[in-house]
């Protein structure tokens, strides 16, 4: 078999859609798994539409989910140019071809195609036999002069040599016009493989542009890791055979391929995104996550009033790593680590300062940090316990007290670890400031 060549190809006529990234994601998948080739060709012919804002959030979109191209725009290859807007003469001496061969008229100023009239047939890799036969002929060029998708799909196929179409299957009425002009032109057909569409959320119908959780950039502005983002889309309409979830991209490409294709549509689940961007998140090595971290509170402005030290910075979020669900949690979940001027929640207030003598254990708590090793989470337990050794009283007496007092709420990262990270000074403060209403 001649080398696989996908192609991916779409509009820059809006926003970049999920349902359009898991196209890109598919066609990259079976070129990585085959050692083919994945193509990025621009389908910018609707000159009213398109712009080269839209054009740009593909080509970020893609390359912030790491779905490379080894030809198109940026990449080169002997097959461009590579934006369909570039390929009117390519169109041109197509169409002559079909005159020449008597497959063409013009009526109203456009030009029509002739179909065969005949059954058209394709083994598709993903639905199996298909037949389809074209009852109309259809305009291949506007009264304008210029070409329908139609005409310049198949011939960008033609001489791109694509072998393999992955595309979606609302595109599947349109693949009996397209194999009339394949074999009209005496081409080979390619392979072509219909993958499922992707349902919204809450009830009937195909995910579009307009449905919450559609639209790439939103996820890459919520600090979503592009490979949690990867995973699930690829589990939107494949599976491998054992079920698997959660898988590193290597051994997705070494288990993609198109058998593994569902047939039935797949429906988006948000939740389900948001649980497998949190499991990435929790394995992300120390030094990505405080990246990632920062990237992404300095475009919110998190710290107008002046950035914190660097290792101070560090601590707070590795302390937060195994608690926040997402990146976007983390401006409200740290935001008592950076200033002393933040809100007690009267709810936690009430339930902790309502039973037995919560300033008394504060007293106490505050006597043994004065003097407590606050190098190790280790030693500030130490600390802690022998405080409830010494005066017979629960563990929770001190903690829940305490974490109120010095973070203004009753829940949080680990207590020890929260000590350790805010340092004596500014613990004590705190735990006198309680004291003092």
């Amino acid at each position: 078999m001649s080398q696989v060549r996908v192609r991916f190809a779409p509009s820059p006529t809006g926003f970049f859609h999920i349902g359009s990234a898991r196209t890109a994601l598919f066609n990259w998948l079976y070129a990585r798994h085959t050692g083919g080739v994945f193509i990025l060709r621009i389908e910018d012919t609707d000159k009213e539409r398109n712009t080269e804002a839209f054009l740009n959030v593909i080509y970020n979109s893609l390359t912030w989910l790491g779905l490379n191209w080894d030809e198109g725009p940026k990449a080169g290859g002997q097959f461009g140019p590579y934006r369909q807007s570039e390929r009117t003469s390519i169109y041109r001496e197509y169409l002559e071809k079909l005159k020449a061969g008597g497959r063409t008229y013009e009526k109203d100023g456009a030009v029509y195609f002739k179909i065969s009239g005949e059954p058209q047939v394709i083994d598709d890799a993903i639905r199996g036999r298909v037949e389809r036969t074209e009852e109309k002929d259809f305009v291949i060029v506007r009264s304008d002069g210029s070409p329908v998708f139609h005409l310049v799909n198949v011939v960008d196929d033609i001489t791109m040599q694509i072998t393999h179409v992955i595309r979606g299957e609302d595109h599947l009425s349109n693949t009996s016009k397209h194999t009339e002009l394949f074999r009209a032109f005496g081409a080979p057909l390619p392979v072509y493989a219909h993958i499922p569409l992707i349902l919204k959320q809450n009830g009937p119908g195909k995910m579009s542009k307009r449905d919450q959780g559609a639209l790439i950039e939103e996820y890459e502005q919520r600090g979503y890791l592009p490979e949690a983002l990867v995973n699930f889309l690829c589990l939107l309409g494949w599976s491998p055979k054992d079920d698997s979830e959660k898988m590193p991209l290597a051994e997705i490409i070494r288990r993609f391929d198109l058998p593994g294709v569902n047939q039935t549509n797949a429906r988006f689940d948000e939740k389900k995104l948001a649980h497998m961007n949190m499991v990435y998140l929790l394995e992300q090595p120390a030094d990505r996550f405080v990246a990632l971290a920062r990237d992404y509170l300095k475009r919110k402005n998190t710290f107008a009033a002046g950035w914190p030290e660097d290792a101070y910075f560090r601590d707070v979020m590795l302390l937060s790593q195994p608690k926040v669900k997402s990146i976007e949690e983390l401006p409200a979940y740290t935001a008592y680590f950076f200033t002393e001027d933040f809100a007690v929640d009267p709810k936690a207030r009430d339930k902790v300062m309502g039973k037995g003598d919560p300033k008394a254990r504060l007293r106490e708590l505050a006597d043994a940090l004065k003097t407590a090793d606050f190098s190790s989470d280790a030693a500030l337990e130490q600390a802690v316990h022998a405080q409830v050794a010494a005066h017979g009283v629960g563990l929770g007496d001190y903690i829940h007290p305490g974490r109120l007092a010095i973070s203004g709420t009753s829940v949080g990262p680990s207590f020890y670890g929260l000590l350790r990270v805010l340092g004596r000074e500014r613990v004590l403060r705190r735990i006198e400031r309680l004291l003092a209403t």
